[in-house]
């Protein structure tokens, strides 16, 4: 095995060591984030592989974000109106999500062509291709010293996804639902189930 320290990655260059270092988590979740601008209406949609659970009561997911040293938009209207949506990514549409992540000098949605929906008038818009979406209200803000990421933890206010993928116990089977995941940056991948294990207890193997 190739041995990588710390210092050996940066004089790798940025390119080499942005690459290196996103893929050594494995593979990531993978949404598109909807949002809004409520002072001029302008939507916008970026895809998203940092957005991580953080409790289930009450349901509680985070979303980290690079430095707030330059425009970010998404990160802009989640702390202007305090809703944003989180949509799975499918076979059907992931080129367009990924061209999501462009500098559009208009809507990401009108740009790609994916669509927008609204449901219960949440103020912030999902993407109607999706099969899993989750509307999502801001509760804090925080900027970590280690490199001012921020890290935005939100409430999971309702949920939509297809009724036969949810099984009797809560658990939600991502591959029916066809859910992409994501290594690195650009690096798109399908799943498929192995099993389900018991719950861990010692002294008993996993059967």
């Amino acid at each position: 095995m190739k041995n990588f320290t710390k210092d050996s990655l940066i004089k790798k260059g940025k390119t080499f060591n942005r690459n290196f270092v996103n893929c050594l988590s494995g593979y990531k979740s993978l949404n598109l984030i909807g949002s809004i601008n409520t002072e001029n209406g302008e939507t916008n949609l970026a895809p998203f592989s940092q957005v991580f659970h953080i409790g289930a009561n009450p349901p509680t997911v985070g979303v980290l974000f690079r430095p707030h040293s330059v425009e970010r938009h998404t990160l802009e209207n989640i702390l202007q109106n305090g809703c944003f949506t989180l949509n799975h990514v499918t076979e059907d549409f992931y080129k367009k999500a990924h061209q999501c992540s462009a500098r559009w000098a208009k809507s990401e949605f009108e740009a790609t062509g994916l669509e927008e929906e609204y449901l219960n008038d949440f103020k912030a818009p999902f993407v109607k291709l999706s099969p899993l979406k989750i509307a999502c209200v801001l509760k804090d803000e925080i900027t970590l010293e280690v490199n001012d990421t921020v890290l935005i933890i939100a409430s999971i206010e309702e949920v939509w996804v297809d009724a036969n993928t949810v099984e009797e116990d809560g658990f939600i089977a991502l591959d029916k639902v066809g859910s992409l995941t994501v290594s690195g940056l650009d690096s798109y991948h399908s799943t498929n189930k192995l099993e389900r294990l018991p719950y861990a207890k010692p002294f008993k193997k996993a059967e």
